[in-house]
């Protein structure tokens, strides 16, 4: 059975990329860096973290 573990929404503002993550276990949170590859470590490093304890 699929279940949807997070939802991630990467944009571009004006010289920033932002990354939107929605998940059950860490709820809302928004990452921002000038550089996509920071914005990038951020959020799977955080994910990583997250899902480890599934």
């Amino acid at each position: 059975m699929e279940e949807v573990l997070c939802s991630i929404e990467i944009i571009k503002e004006n010289n920033d990329f932002i990354a939107k993550i929605q998940s059950d276990l860490g709820g809302n949170r928004e990452y921002r860096s000038q550089l996509f590859e920071d914005v990038l470590d951020q959020f799977v490093m955080d994910l990583q973290e997250e899902f480890e304890s599934m």
